[in-house]
């Protein structure tokens, strides 16, 4: 079953500052969400992602700049005017009343007759896999069953956008991950523009088609695909909180051909240089932890550096090294089981290595967990 096809979303040099506060929540937000895309947006708590969700669904005008959805300009048009639905952190479900009865809710506020509301609740339960449970109570459902009907009453208005404030974050890991895939099943066979706010990298890295970082300053960071955030993220903010990453603190020493050598408190290292820093400039090397291995023998490698074996996690398919670089350098090295991973002891010294096109350098700022 269809519901349409979703609209277009753009923020345009919104920023936020909410009556009596110092601060803005959000500012200077630029970002076009495209007709029927998994749009998501990840950052810490209190960084402004549910401020935005209310910009869009109409709860709050902007300080600053204006919200689009198609080609109208929303100020001034309320919640209930708009080409959307919202699904709540608490879900907001009706404990007392039938599954039918919670899903047409809104469609009685729209003056739908019972029997069309009911026809609707059925369709709509079987779109989210749910079929059959239209007479129970909604206290009767599991938890992932209430995410799914909570869904249906979103889409029982048939909106062009649906917002979603994390609605996973009350469910067990394990059904939290089943449901994400749920999630975007049910949007690809809708085709309705889902906007979707967590503080989990899972969720958004998993789900989405492109996905928003913010700062806990409140400002937009970057706007890229899962992969793109990853493996090539444009500050040092984006960097820190997608993924692990290990930060070096560095100062540029040289620039050559779009790469870069910095100084750090256990040597030199070379790196790409994305954001064209200068000699002298304060930077962050950042290096993933699947990106660095141990020397054997000789390496092609040019960043090597020396460091003791601090302590080993092993988690099954792969482990945790936790090495220490001169005095106090503490980093991670994560390697696969694969029955090649040569064996470590705590307290040897080794040397490990990385390329230099797994060497990010970023200006010194925000980090995540500043």
């Amino acid at each position: 079953m269809a519901q349409g096809v979703g609209q277009g979303i753009e923020v345009i040099n919104v920023s936020m500052r909410y009556p009596g506060a110092e601060q803005f929540a959000v500012t200077d937000v630029n970002v076009n969400i495209k007709p029927g895309e998994f749009f998501s947006f990840l950052g810490p708590s209190g960084c402004g992602k549910t401020t935005i969700l209310r910009l869009i669904t109409g709860f709050i005008d902007p300080t600053e700049g204006e919200v689009r959805i198609g080609d109208e300009n929303m100020r001034g048009i309320g919640p209930n005017k708009r080409p959307t639905a919202m699904i709540f952190q608490n879900l907001a479900l009706f404990p007392l009343m039938s599954v039918a009865d919670n899903i047409g809710f809104g469609l009685e506020v729209r003056g739908v007759s019972r029997p069309e509301r009911r026809k609707k609740a059925v369709k709509l339960l079987e779109l989210v896999d749910l079929p059959g449970v239209e007479n129970k109570k909604v206290s009767d459902l599991s938890g992932g069953q209430m995410q799914r009907v909570a869904i249906a009453r979103g889409l029982a208005v048939e909106p062009a956008v649906l917002l979603l404030d994390e609605p996973l974050s009350a469910l067990d890991l394990k059904l939290r991950q089943h449901m994400r895939t749920e999630l975007r099943k049910i949007q690809r066979r809708t085709g309705v523009t889902f906007v979707y706010i967590t503080h989990d990298q899972g969720e958004a890295l998993t789900m989405s088609d492109r996905i928003g970082v913010m700062s806990a300053s409140g400002i937009l960071e970057q706007v890229d695909t899962a992969d793109v955030l990853y493996n090539e993220p444009q500050t040092a903010f984006v960097a820190d909180f997608v993924g692990d990453n290990n930060a070096f603190a560095a100062t540029v020493s040289e620039v050559v051909n779009g790469y870069a050598v910095v100084e750090t408190s256990f040597g030199s290292l070379k790196g790409i240089n994305p954001q064209q820093l200068s000699s002298g400039q304060s930077a962050i090397a950042f290096i993933r932890p699947e990106a660095i291995s141990v020397v054997e023998g000789s390496s092609s490698l040019e960043n090597i550096v020396k460091c003791t074996v601090e302590n080993l996690s092993f988690e099954g398919s792969f482990a945790t090294v936790f090495l220490k670089a001169g005095d106090d350098q503490s980093f991670i090295m994560r390697q696969n089981n694969d029955g090649s991973t040569p064996f470590l002891e705590i307290d040897s010294e080794i040397e490990v290595c990385f390329g230099v096109d797994n060497t990010r350098l970023l200006a010194f700022g925000e980090v995540a967990d500043a």
